[in-house]
Order: structure tokens, then C-alpha cells, then sequence
């Protein structure tokens, strides 16, 4: 088996998916938008700075209005977030990049640090069956506002693919990796082949000492 891996944000898509859920809410009057946005950027910015804590961010922010709705609500306004602020975010390159890997017969896969509510139908959109994402915790059908297990975000991705590795009896021979950000790599570093797409400043700078292709998908 031969896995290509994608990241989401900035690299599949020409946005941030949490960033603009986050705005989503706004929009619907979901949460206080002043003090909601200002969180959204503050805490989108520390992830390009590479200072995020990402348990803080999780449960003081990003899950925490998942757990305040019921799951139809929710599910009605993922439905619509998806459809108005997604879709557009989807570039024909992107969508060309994970298609060469399909005719290849590649097992391919999205990792990301966003939260699987939000990334799942983003993965079928592409057609891509397998998904690592960050888990909501979830009991008696709610959402708690709680992170269940490890976020897949910086270190925490290779722990969660490690997992997925040895559960389903595969391993990283002649795997890929395409990235945007700096904070991937070490899953970068840990491919055999790594790709940075749209490169953040440091991981263009890593890029070109350790030879690695930079591709850009518009």
C-alpha cells in the first residue's frame, strides 16, 4: 500500500476550515462575535506562529459551541457552511492533486488538526475515505465541549497515525505528504516523500535546504 497523505487547511484548501467555521458562527449569531472573533484570530494567528496550546484552544474555543446546540442544529449549519464557505475554497489543482494519486491506486488520507464535525464532509466532498482529524468528545448524542484522545496537530498527527499504521497492519513505505505549514513537520520529516504546498515562510525555508518539491495549487 502506498498512502498520500494531505493536509486540510491551506494546503487542500485555499483557507482555513476552522477559522472560517469559526466565522460561520458568527454569521448565524451562534456566539458573541465580538468576543468570539477576536478569540478566532488570536488563536488562528499563534497556529502560523507555531506557539498554539492546542488543549487550551480546543476547549476554551473550537469545540466549545458544539456542545452548547443540539446535533440537528448543528448538522443543518454544517450542511449550509460547507456548501456557501467550503466549496469555494476547493481549487480544480487540489482536486487534480488527490485524482493522481487515485489512478495510481494510492490509499489516500486527510490528517488534520480541525475537528472531525467539521472535516468529515470535506473529505467525502474529495472523495478521500480515510480521516484523521482532532475528536469531539461526545456522550448521549451532545458534544461536551471535551477533546476525546490525542489532537492530531504537530506531533500529535504522527501519534495518531501511528495508530492508525499498526491497526490496520500498514506502514509509511513510499508514502506522501503534502503540507502547508511548518507545524507538519515532523510527519514531513517522516515520509518518504514530502511536499510542501503554498509553503508557510519557515517550512519554504526547510524545504529548500533539505530539497524537498514545493508545488503550488493556486
Amino acid at each position: 500500500m502506498t498512502l498520500a497523505i494531505f493536509d486540510l487547511d491551506n494546503t487542500l484548501l485555499r483557507g482555513d476550515s476552522d477559522h472560517a467555521w469559526g466565522e460561520y458562527l458568527v454569521e448565524q449569531k451562534a456566539v458573541d462575535s465580538t468576543q468570539f472573533k477576536r478569540d478566532n484570530d488570536r488563536y488562528y494567528q499563534a497556529y502560523l506562529d507555531g506557539t498554539l496550546d492546542i488543549f487550551e484552544f480546543l476547549e476554551q474555543h473550537q469545540l466549545r459551541p458544539l456542545a452548547r446546540f443540539d446535533r440537528a442544529i448543528l448538522e443543518r449549519w454544517r450542511t449550509d457552511f460547507v456548501r456557501t464557505k467550503i466549496l469555494p475554497l476547493i481549487v480544480p489543482a487540489a482536486r487534480a492533486l488527490v485524482d493522481s494519486h487515485r489512478t495510481k491506486g494510492h490509499t489516500l488520507m486527510i490528517i488534520t488538526a480541525t475537528n472531525s464535525f467539521i472535516t468529515a464532509p470535506i473529505a467525502s466532498e474529495f472523495g478521500i475515505g480515510h480521516l484523521i482529524a482532532t475528536e469531539p468528545e461526545e456522550i448521549a448524542g451532545r458534544f461536551t465541549g471535551k477533546v476525546h484522545g490525542v489532537p492530531s496537530y504537530r506531533e500529535g498527527k504522527v501519534t495518531r497515525l501511528r495508530g492508525w499504521l499498526a491497526e490496520h497492519h500498514e506502514d509509511l513505505v513510499d508514502s506522501w505528504f503534502y503540507s502547508d505549514s511548518h507545524n507538519d513537520l515532523p510527519l514531513l520529516e517522516l515520509v518518504d516523500h514530502p511536499v510542501a504546498v503554498n509553503p508557510d515562510t519557515v517550512l519554504a525555508g526547510h524545504a529548500r535546504v533539505r530539497g524537498w518539491p514545493v508545488m503550488d495549487l493556486g
